[in-house]
């Protein structure tokens, strides 16, 4: 393995950082293959912990590597998915079966699963409860899902839907509600979707978050929030999601017309 250079007149954190990202690139660090640990890089370069856990966060900043909770860094085996929103929830995809997740994951290279964490009844919290217009703590249907890419979790995701309209759909009931997922059903009890709205933020995970996807801490997440409206103008379900930041770049088509 070579050393950075002594001249360059960076400070070593970012020799040692702009090293590895060399090694990556040239795949002397292949994808998929594991991080020299600190230890190792603070004997490689004669380097303090600190200097390597500085050229360590540099690295994460790339989007070269991710780093699994409890077991190092790993050089990514594949790009980022591209989630983009004004594709992603075409009728077509629900007609052919596919939701949304998983169609994006095949159309990235990966292979897609999902754990169903949880599907019952709770009470409403504050915002969700805004958003479907009924009273805090008012009963809802929540299915709670982990999903994976190439068995690494990326993202975990609650749907929230009001109880009057889930409890006359049994399929929103099962672990897997059938081909096209849950918005196939809804519209084929004459819920027909007319539009979609996503609130996003970007911050960092919490001690929940960072167990649930493997992360690192003080690993930034997206924290997505979104409204399915119907054609009659009601809100039928709230999807609040947690996103691994590394693993996604999300993409928006945005009309400039009036």
């Amino acid at each position: 393995m070579p050393t950075p250079s002594r001249d360059s007149g960076k400070p070593k954190y970012l020799q040692i950082a702009d090293d590895l990202v060399k090694q990556i690139k040239e795949q002397i660090l292949a994808p998929g293959e594991q991080v020299p640990s600190e230890s190792d890089l603070m004997k490689k370069y004669g380097a303090s912990q600190g200097t390597v856990r500085k050229a360590f966060a540099e690295l994460r900043a790339t989007g070269l590597i991710e780093t699994r909770h409890g077991k190092g860094s790993y050089v990514k085996r594949r790009p980022p998915v591209r989630r983009k929103s004004s594709d992603r929830f075409r009728r077509s995809h629900r007609t052919a079966g596919k939701a949304a997740y998983l169609a994006e994951a095949e159309q990235a290279g990966s292979t897609p699963s999902v754990s169903v964490l949880y599907v019952g009844p709770v009470e409403a919290p504050d915002e969700i409860a805004e958003r479907l217009s009924v009273p805090v703590g008012a009963k809802v249907l929540s299915r709670r899902r982990l999903y994976f890419s190439d068995g690494i979790p990326t993202e975990e995701a609650t749907s929230y839907l009001p109880w009057d309209i889930a409890k006359d759909i049994p399929e929103l009931f099962e672990e897997n509600p059938g081909g096209g997922g849950i918005y196939a059903r809804l519209e084929e009890h004459g819920h027909t979707l007319k539009e979609l709205s996503e609130t996003v933020r970007v911050r960092l995970a919490t001690k929940q978050e960072i167990g649930a996807l493997s992360l690192s801490p003080g690993s930034p997440i997206i924290h997505l929030t979104r409204n399915a409206e119907s054609e009659a103008g009601r809100v039928i379900e709230v999807c609040d999601t947690f996103m691994a930041a590394d693993q996604f770049v999300l993409e928006y088509r945005i009309p400039a017309g009036d």
